[in-house]
């Protein structure tokens, strides 16, 4: 399997819907205060959802929430993870729906394989005169507070299985203006998710770089058996606050600002 082809597997799809940890929850109660968002809005669209946790978190925020996903087998679990939504499997860059659709679109690390040039024009189609793009991502959970046992196996790990390539993306550096768009603020900030000895083996496993081994011919138990054994000792059944380091940039029309 090649790394554009790594979320065409179910067993992502199922790692992406039940193994991963909890983030998404945490940024948005943050976008809705930076936002102010009282009341929920009408309608809001989710680009590049996988497997619907990011949809999920938009349901208490929108009246309409509507996941859009290019790959259609992430979408197996979707009614268990974010039953009040609506789904359409579609691509980024030719979003199938009326100018002026939506008052809030979110973006949770998907943008890393868009075409921009494509995309940012018809984000902005789709975008009411004074809608919001929220572009946010969270980066790997692989430190504890005061412990650096955590960082350093996740560099092992990541050795041995190393991620899908190509996802850095520099938000801020975008050519938004081209396109009638704005960047209005841009944070960073850090998320404190506690989680188990068996909550984090869950969560390694659905790393994209254990998809693609697995996809190599390395049996799945026995990159479970490496991680159970070399993770001994540093988790165990009691939470530890596992620190993911998130960033949320806020876009909108240049008219609206």
């Amino acid at each position: 399997m090649g790394a554009d082809n790594v979320y065409k597997s179910q067993r992502m799809a199922a790692g992406y819907a039940f193994s991963r940890p909890p983030v998404h929850p945490h940024i948005i109660r943050r976008i809705c205060e930076d936002l102010r968002l009282g009341a929920p809005v009408g309608r809001a669209l989710d680009v590049g959802c996988g497997a619907g946790l990011s949809t999920a978190v938009l349901e208490p925020v929108a009246r309409v929430v509507v996941g859009l996903e290019s790959v259609p087998g992430m979408l197996t679990h979707r009614r268990a993870i974010a039953p009040q939504a609506s789904f359409v499997a579609a691509v980024a860059e030719r979003l199938p729906f009326a100018a002026g659709s939506f008052d809030i679109v979110t973006a949770a690390g998907s943008l890393n394989y868009v075409d921009l040039a494509l995309f940012l024009p018809d984000l902005a189609r789709v975008l009411t005169p004074r809608g919001v793009m929220v572009i946010y991502d969270f980066s790997a959970g692989r430190r504890l507070r005061g412990d650096s046992r955590l960082d350093e196996w996740y560099g092992v790990f990541e050795c041995r299985y190393p991620p899908k390539p190509g996802y850095d993306m520099d938000v801020t550096a975008l050519d938004y203006a081209s396109h009638g768009l704005k960047l209005n603020a841009f944070e960073a900030f850090e998320i404190a998710v506690p989680m188990t000895f068996d909550s984090y083996v869950l969560y390694a496993m659905s790393e994209s770089g254990v998809e693609l081994a697995v996809a190599g011919g390395v049996p799945e138990a026995e990159i479970r058996a490496w991680c159970e054994s070399t993770l001994a000792g540093i988790l165990d059944d009691i939470p530890r606050d596992v620190l993911f380091g998130a960033y949320v940039a806020y876009v909108s029309p240049a008219a609206s600002c």
